[in-house]
C-alpha cells in the first residue's frame, strides 16, 4: 500500500519542475494520491504546462490567496474534480524586493503589508477556504525557512516567515478539534525560482553544505518534498503545530 493511497491533495505554488511544490505533487501521485493544483493570473498558464509533466496530468483551479472571491469559490472549484480533500500544501510566498536584500530599515509598510498578506496571512486564508473540503480531517503542510534567526538579506520576508510559523501554531489549535493537523517543513536553501528572486540569495546559501552534518544539495528539492508527503500521510496522526527541519542539520549546529 502506497503512502497516500486514496487521498486527495491540493498543492499550491507549482510553477517549474525545479519547485518544491512540483516535487511534492509528483511524489504525492507516485504514492497514490489524486492531486489538484492551484494557480492564478499569468502564472496559471505556466502551472498548466508543468501539470502535464507530472506522472498524471493534474487539474488546475484558479486561486489568488489575496482575492476574497477566489477564496470563497475554492471549495466549488476543487469540487469539480474531487468531492473532498485530505491534504493541502501551502507553497506560497512573495515580498517586494524593496523589503529584502539589505533593505530592512528602509522597508515601508505598504510593501511589508504585501509580504505579510501573501507569505503569512495566506496560510489562514487557504486553511479557511479549504476547511469545508476537509470534512474527514486531514493535513495542512506549509513550507518555511527557519524564522528563528535574522538571516542575511532575508529582511522582511524573514519577519513574514516568523508570522507564518506562528499562524501555523494557532491554526493547529483551532483546527485540531476538526481532526485537521497543521505542520510546517523548514527547508534549507534550495535554488528555486522564488529563491532566485531574493536579492543576495547566494549569501544565505553560502557555506550551508559545509555546515550541514549530513551535507546539503542546494539544487535538490526532493528531500523536502518527501517530508511534506510524509506529513500529508497517516503516519503522523498525533503531530500538529510542528516544524520539521529538512536542512541537513544546520538548524541544530552552532556557528
Amino acid at each position: 500500500m502506497a503512502l497516500l493511497d486514496g487521498k486527495t491533495v491540493l498543492v499550491t505554488g507549482v510553477l517549474t519542475e525545479g519547485s518544491i511544490a512540483f516535487h511534492v505533487a509528483r511524489l504525492a501521485q507516485l504514492e497514490g494520491a489524486q492531486v489538484v493544483l492551484s494557480s492564478f493570473g499569468r502564472q496559471a498558464r505556466l502551472t498548466a504546462a508543468i501539470a502535464k509533466r507530472l506522472p498524471t496530468e493534474a487539474p488546475v483551479v484558479q486561486l489568488d490567496v489575496t482575492d476574497d472571491d477566489d477564496l470563497a469559490a475554492l471549495a466549488e472549484r476543487v469540487g469539480e474534480h474531487a468531492d473532498h480533500l485530505d491534504g493541502v500544501v501551502h507553497s506560497i510566498g512573495f515580498a517586494p524586493q524593496s523589503v529584502m536584500g539589505g533593505n530592512f530599515l528602509a522597508g515601508e509598510w505598504p510593501d511589508v503589508a504585501t509580504a505579510m498578506q501573501i507569505s503569512a496571512f495566506s496560510l489562514k486564508s487557504l486553511a479557511v477556504a479549504a476547511r469545508p473540503l476537509l470534512r474527514h480531517g486531514g493535513s495542512i503542510v506549509g513550507l518555511t525557512f527557519d524564522a528563528s534567526f535574522a538571516w542575511p538579506v532575508y529582511d522582511w520576508m524573514g519577519v513574514a516567515k516568523a508570522a507564518f510559523e506562528s499562524t501555523a501554531r494557532y491554526l493547529a489549535r483551532d483546527l485540531g478539534p476538526d481532526g485537521v493537523r497543521v505542520n510546517l517543513v523548514s527547508a534549507g536553501p534550495i535554488r528555486t525560482t522564488a529563491a532566485k528572486s531574493i536579492p543576495g540569495f547566494e549569501v544565505m546559501e553560502g557555506g550551508w553544505p559545509e555546515r550541514a552534518p549530513l551535507g546539503w544539495d542546494v539544487s535538490d528539492p526532493v528531500p523536502t518534498a518527501r517530508a511534506v508527503a510524509a506529513l500529508l500521510s497517516d503516519w503522523f496522526p498525533a503531530t500538529t503545530g510542528e516544524i520539521v527541519h529538512v536542512d541537513g542539520g544546520v538548524h541544530a549546529m552552532g556557528q
